[in-house]
């Protein structure tokens, strides 16, 4: 490829804000004269930048790189357009696509407040993955035209990582992608969370010794994540799984159910279960929160016992963990803080990576589930209550997942090399 996206302060130039000199932000950072704070020291003039993977140093450099040796690449390509895997970035780059109206926990604060978390996306993924990927904020919010402009931009990527776009319409966008493209399309505040979700639910089954389809669990959020986790786990097996939006329980006696909740009520809740969260967890095994708020201590105390709570929430769990453990056997947050973090970033980095290296026409649920699988392994005979899923520095995930995915392809067919 002709060129690689970099994060511009690598390990060997990033000092602390204070070494570099800076020790306040000014009014123009912030909105207000404030005291110095290193994330707006560290994220001046971006995350990111565009760097040449080859030297040009003289007049023959340049020929090669640019005109008129460019032309010969080129004119190959437009005669045998595969040929653009090969002589391009194309096979190695993502387009990380948003339109701002879902961004972490800040809601809907459009393209240009959401592109510090793009970058960052950006540069997880070539960190955690060796995947280059370019940040794309659409100034759009309308479902028709973000699949139309991402179709346009397509042939330029091998794939398309959907971020912090709000439900219901993020189904609609990845669904109609995923038909008119050709590379892999993948949300990762559905499908990575699910992963991950997957993976350490799996390990914590297996320190109790029982299975997936041992046990019932309740989702808090319907949303993106809420909708994904549950139709994976259930892919993968689970015995039994409920999930509760703000109005309590999505069953089928509601009447005020959406298109996808109608759906996810068809799937879910085997047992009919019907009110609120609370009554859900009354002798549930597990308890997966990805919608914040707070459940009450006697919710907790009422589920199964060894239970697992998975509250992931950030920055506030739904239940903090010293709660959690006077009842759970396992418990899991999204912060780095506690242990067992549900971190995203233990999975797109190597799911893109296996699609990528085998240029797969999509991300099937055989692959995803190859995803978690080869995640929940990498933790093996370490298994213990507080570690059931590894830490995303852990240099094996990469590896593992890139690697069980690009087999799964091959094995489901979606595989081109």
């Amino acid at each position: 490829m002709a060129a690689e996206i970099v994060n511009p302060r690598s390990d060997s130039t990033i000092d602390s804000a204070t070494d570099r000199g800076i020790e306040r932000t000014s009014a123009a950072d912030t909105g207000a004269d404030e005291p110095f704070d290193p994330a707006f020291a560290l994220h001046r003039g971006g995350k990111m930048a565009v760097q040449s993977t080859v030297p040009i140093r003289d007049k023959d450099d340049l020929s090669l790189a640019y005109t008129p040796g460019v032309a010969k690449v080129c004119s190959a390509i437009a005669d045998n357009p595969e040929l653009v895997h090969d002589y391009t970035w194309k096979s190695q780059v993502v387009a990380v696509v948003t339109d701002g109206t879902a961004v972490l926990g800040l809601g809907d604060i459009g393209p240009e407040a959401s592109l510090p978390v793009m970058e960052g996306k950006a540069i997880l993924f070539k960190q955690f993955g060796g995947v280059d990927a370019v940040p794309i904020a659409l100034a759009t919010t309308d479902a028709d035209e973000i699949v139309d402009t991402v179709v346009r931009l397509a042939p330029s990527f091998g794939g398309v990582n959907l971020e912090d776009i709000s439900a219901p319409r993020c189904f609609e966008i990845e669904r109609k992608l995923q038909e008119r493209l050709d590379i892999p399309v993948f949300h990762d505040d559905q499908h990575g969370t699910a992963v991950v979700t997957l993976a350490a639910l799996r390990n914590a089954a297996k320190l109790s010794g029982r299975t997936l389809g041992d046990l019932r669990g309740v989702i808090s959020g319907a949303g993106a994540a809420g909708v994904a986790i549950a139709k994976f786990l259930l892919e993968a097996g689970i015995g039994d799984i409920a999930v509760a939006d703000r109005k309590g329980i999505v069953s089928r006696d509601r009447d005020d159910l959406t298109e996808v909740k109608r759906e996810l009520a068809e799937l879910t809740n085997r047992a009919g279960l019907s009110g609120s969260l609370e009554q859900a967890l009354a002798g549930a095994d597990v308890f997966i929160g990805v919608s914040g708020g707070t459940v009450p201590e006697a919710a907790v105390a009422s589920m199964a016992p060894g239970a697992y709570v998975f509250a992931m929430a950030n920055p506030n769990p739904e239940v903090h963990p010293e709660v959690a453990h006077k009842y759970a056997a396992v418990v899991a947050t999204g912060r780095s803080d506690f242990p067992n973090q549900i971190n995203n970033v233990l999975a797109f980095p190597g799911i893109f990576a296996g699609a990528l290296q085998v240029r797969a026409s999509r991300i099937t649920e055989g692959m995803k589930i190859a995803a978690a699988n080869a995640l929940a392994d990498v933790v093996g005979d370490e298994l213990a209550a507080d570690y059931v899923i590894p830490s995303p520095f852990d240099e094996r995930v990469a590896p593992a997942v890139t690697a069980a995915v690009a087999a799964a392809a091959r094995a489901e067919g979606v595989a081109r090399r």
